[in-house]
């Protein structure tokens, strides 16, 4: 502005000419102040020439202006107006790139301050039109320029028109970004990706720039790529899962199970980020862009260099590399591996989980049992390297000897126990007590407690033993037989009772059964549990091992022999008399007549007095034997009616 105001001035000449002649040390410059170089109508004219030079500019408003300068910490915009605007660098430290003559929008704070300067700001100037510009970009897939402000969770904050925008760190690059301080500060491209309009949001991507680049050579490089190629590629990144290959400018994986012969834990163990290898490709997709690289196929498989002269039989060593329910995997060489299964590491015949035998790292030998080269599979046994227990089993549990077994399962009819490592047996649930009746098992041990046993059979075929354990003892039931006699009595307990009888616990452990009938007591109630009472053997059955008793019995048969005996006494006190009559049967006189006459009443009238009676106590019984249901009573009274008729016989003798 300075030089245009000198070029407007050009036209006075006197000025001129008078500045060649007079002296300037003695030239009265108050005086040329005062008096001026022009009139009036000249300098009017002059400022009217100058002001359509000028601009107007209005406050609030934006502009576009042209850097005419830039310092280290200033830039100067002129937008016309009568002074240049001085900004802050700051404001365009998104843009490194600025220069002398590039075209700036800025916004228009003051027309002048108290220095009579422009006062202008760039960064309002964006803020005002950064919206329209953002969304113009998205519509448009626009390139813009942002500056990374600073780190933030999960990305970073960029400038963008003056706008804080979200770049995620995935959309940072199209390799996994280790340190993202490194970008912090730095101005780059990008591509507006989405914006939030309710909540001012924008998310910005550099990802997406060279993704559009990164294709094409995708579709040049696959266009190449053929099975069994070998690639020099970088590892890009490690996964539990496999290794991601960067083949320049298109990736490949390779899978875990393809980075090594042997078994791979973790794709750590074997590469490295970073790390450039070789590999081949196994197989590719067009249409996904997928291609499975392999390294391991770059070294010849171990069982083609598996030594020739192994065979079925032999023993080796090897380490547990894998260990599961069914078994266990042992390598026995790099890349080479034999399954032991569960079954064949113990002889026991309880199926248990392999972890209860080894574990991963252990140092086993094992027997190889099948061998496969075609196939690659090899099966392994520990248990034949140790003798197998059955092979002498009639020496060491002969039959009749005794031993001490673990249980190790229960079932309704009996128990499986073992007594060594291989050597299982079962005790039948009629085995277990020569006494007690058990409806299970479970009532008369547990599981994993011990108990004595006695052979009693072999099975070598099916590897089993028919065991016993009351055979331990002497089988009572030969003494009980000596004790428990038909029609002896024994006080019992009743124990259980039940609608077809009651359970009684006899002495020495032994029980006996009594029927309904004959669990009436005396004065016609039933015995109850818990309740002692006498009672007497109706039965005994050694083989069935079964005794049948009555508690009725024990009262009726008292009464049954109280009648018994005073019968026997009237019938000898009779039997007394007719002998006296008939020795003095020839002494007869006619006083003795007379007393045969009164004895012969006597014995009627003691004849009626046993009829009576006798037919009351068959009243008394029918009674009894109905509130009782008890049946069959009548026989007890029919017992005795033949003696009494032989009685009635006798009596036409004493009257001869």
């Amino acid at each position: 502005m300075a030089k245009e105001a000198t070029e407007l001035e050009k036209p006075a000449p006197v000025v001129g000419e008078q500045a060649n002649t007079v002296n300037l040390e003695n030239f009265d410059w108050d005086l040329y102040a005062k008096e001026g170089a022009y009139t009036p109508e000249q300098r009017q004219e002059l400022e009217n020439i100058y002001d359509k030079t000028l601009s107007t500019v209005a406050e609030n408003e934006v502009v576009e202006g042209t850097v005419v300068a830039i310092t280290k910490r200033e830039v100067f915009v002129n937008v016309g107006y009568k002074s240049e605007g001085v900004l802050s660098i700051n404001e365009f430290r998104y843009n490194p790139d600025l220069k002398v003559g590039d075209k700036v929008e800025v916004y228009v704070e003051s027309s002048e301050d108290k220095r009579g300067q422009l006062v202008l700001s760039h960064k309002n100037a964006r803020v005002l039109r950064s919206w329209d510009r953002v969304n113009a970009a998205l519509e448009h897939d626009e390139i813009i320029k942002g500056y990374i402000k600073c780190r933030t969770k999960g990305g970073m904050i960029v400038d963008v028109f003056g706008i804080e925008a979200f770049l995620p760190g995935s959309q940072i690059d199209v390799k996994p970004i280790r340190d993202y301080d490194i970008y912090v500060g730095k101005t780059m491209e990008f591509k507006v990706v989405k914006i939030n309009q309710e909540y001012k949001n924008v998310v910005v991507s550099h990802k997406a720039l060279i993704e559009a680049e990164l294709e094409q050579q995708k579709k040049e490089i696959i266009s190449k790529l053929e099975k069994g190629q070998v690639l020099e590629g970088t590892v890009k990144n490690i996964t539990s899962y496999g290794v991601f290959i960067d083949l320049g400018g298109v990736d490949g994986l390779i899978h875990i199970t393809d980075l090594s012969w042997g078994r791979v834990s973790h794709p750590e163990e074997v590469v490295q980020l970073d790390q450039k290898l070789n590999v081949v490709i196994l197989d590719f997709d067009d249409a996904k862009k997928r291609i499975a690289l392999g390294l391991k196929q770059l070294t010849p498989h171990p069982w083609d260099s598996l030594d020739p002269n192994l065979k079925i039989g032999d023993v080796v060593k090897g380490k547990v590399v894998v260990i599961a329910d069914y078994g266990a995997f042992v390598e026995i060489a790099p890349g080479v591996e034999g399954l032991i299964h569960v079954s064949e590491m113990s002889w026991s015949q309880h199926l248990r989980s392999a972890q209860e035998f080894l574990k991963v790292g252990d140092i086993v030998e094992a027997q190889i049992l099948t061998l496969d080269r075609d196939d690659r599979k090899m099966s392994l046994g520990m248990k034949q390297l140790k003798p197998d227990p059955w092979d002498k089993i009639d020496e060491k549990y002969p039959l009749g000897s005794k031993h001490t077994a673990k249980v190790r399962n229960f079932t309704s009819f009996g128990i499986f126990v073992e007594i060594e490592e291989g050597v299982d047996g079962l005790i039948h649930i009629s085995d277990l007590s020569w006494t007690k009746k058990i409806k299970h098992p479970a009532e008369f041990t547990s599981v994993g407690a011990e108990i004595e046993v006695v052979v009693l059979e072999i099975d070598k075929e099916n590897r089993r033993l028919s065991l016993g354990h009351k055979q331990l003892e002497e089988n009572p039931w030969d003494v009980f037989e000596t004790i428990f006699t038909v029609d002896s009595i024994h006080e019992g307990t009743v124990i259980d009772v039940f609608d077809k009888g009651a359970v009684v616990a006899l002495p020495y452990g032994v029980e006996g059964f009594v029927t309904p009938k004959h669990l009436v007591k005396e004065d016609g109630s039933s015995a109850k549990v818990d309740e002692k009472l006498p009672f007497r053997v109706l039965e005994f059955n050694k083989a069935a091992k079964r005794i049948i008793l009555s508690h009725s019995r024990t009262y009726e048969e008292d009464k049954k022999a109280e009648e018994k005996t005073e019968k026997k006494s009237k019938a000898s006190s009779t039997q007394k008399a007719v002998k006296k009559l008939n020795a003095n049967l020839e002494k007869t006189t006619l006083g003795d007549i007379s007393e045969l006459a009164a004895l012969k009443t006597e014995l009627e009238e003691s004849s009626k007095k046993e009829a009576k009676a006798k037919k009351e106590t068959k009243t008394k019984k029918e009674t009894k034997a109905a509130k009782a249901t008890v049946a069959g009573e009548d026989e007890n009274v029919k017992v005795d009616e033949p003696k009494a008729d032989a009685e009635a016989k006798d009596e036409p003798k004493a009257d001869e």
